[in-house]
């Protein structure tokens, strides 16, 4: 009996030894690790500084984790969306560029992270290298969208994410009175997007003067439908028609529209 207690006794103290030996060893490698990354930090804005060139009165920031003179540009860009209801809305993102090795970060405070934003933000930065010919290895890019979630979603604020990187790289203002909207090709050219005309609202609603969309989108077809009733002998038989509409978007909602093929020319009429 003595011999089958202080056998588990010594099964006992050696489990006990094992899991404080894991602890000693988990709380030294933090230190270790956490030694590696002291120092490193990032201002990161949920809203613009003060004195960014078109954003006046804000100035809050989400936390200070990097230190303020690591900070090397930052822009800000409206980009109209459609909401859940088919509305025109305008959303705002801003866009930093830190020193930094590389990294691509995005604040999702409010932001439905689906896969093809991520894959925008993506091809944003990869565009916005060859168009700058920095080496953005030696950067991190920091992306905050303020929007409510149902209306980020899609790739058409890519060629949007690109400029505004741009901007951030070569602190180059955004002209405030243009918008745009289009998806963002591998080569830089711009993809069509849908909801031109509630974008296009939108855009005029937010202050724009000038909208740029995908080449062949300054105009746009829809479809309504009417009822048709005609005699047929002694009864009336009546259908539902479907029939064509076109609509030239700079006349019906009130705001110059000029198509665009490519971020460079995108560029030439946004980035100052």
């Amino acid at each position: 009996m003595t011999y089958t207690y202080w056998r588990e006794e010594k099964k006992t103290w050696r489990k006990n030894l094992t899991v404080f030996l894991i602890v000693v060893i988990a709380v030294f490698s933090g230190v270790i690790v956490g030694s590696e990354f002291t120092g490193k930090q990032v201002v990161v804005y949920r809203d613009a500084p003060a004195g960014t060139p078109g954003v006046t009165g804000l100035n809050t920031f989400v936390y200070d984790d990097f230190s303020a003179e690591d900070i090397s540009h930052f822009s800000a860009i409206t980009i109209p969306a459609v909401d859940k209801d088919d509305r025109g809305v305008a959303s705002t993102m801003f866009v930093q560029a830190v020193n930094g090795s590389g990294r691509i970060l995005t604040d999702i405070d409010k932001l439905l992270f689906w896969v093809d934003t991520q894959n925008s933000i993506r091809r944003a930065t990869q565009i916005a290298e060859n168009y700058t010919g920095m080496n953005l290895s030696q950067y991190d890019i920091i992306y905050t969208i303020q929007a409510n979630a149902s209306v980020v979603g899609g790739p058409s604020a890519g060629v949007a994410m690109a400029l505004a990187t741009i901007s951030a790289l070569q602190n180059r203002s955004i002209n405030d009175s243009v918008m745009i909207t289009g998806s963002l090709n591998h080569d830089g050219t711009i993809g069509p997007v849908a909801g031109i005309v509630e974008k296009a609202r939108a855009s005029k609603n937010a202050g724009a003067s000038v909208f740029l969309v995908p080449l062949t989108q300054s105009q746009q077809v829809t479809y309504k439908t009417r009822e048709y009733c005609e005699k047929i002998g002694w009864m009336d038989f009546c259908t539902t028609e479907t029939y064509p509409v076109k609509v030239d978007i700079e006349e019906d909602v009130g705001i110059h529209v000029i198509e665009v093929m490519t971020v460079e020319a995108a560029a030439d009429y946004m980035l100052e």
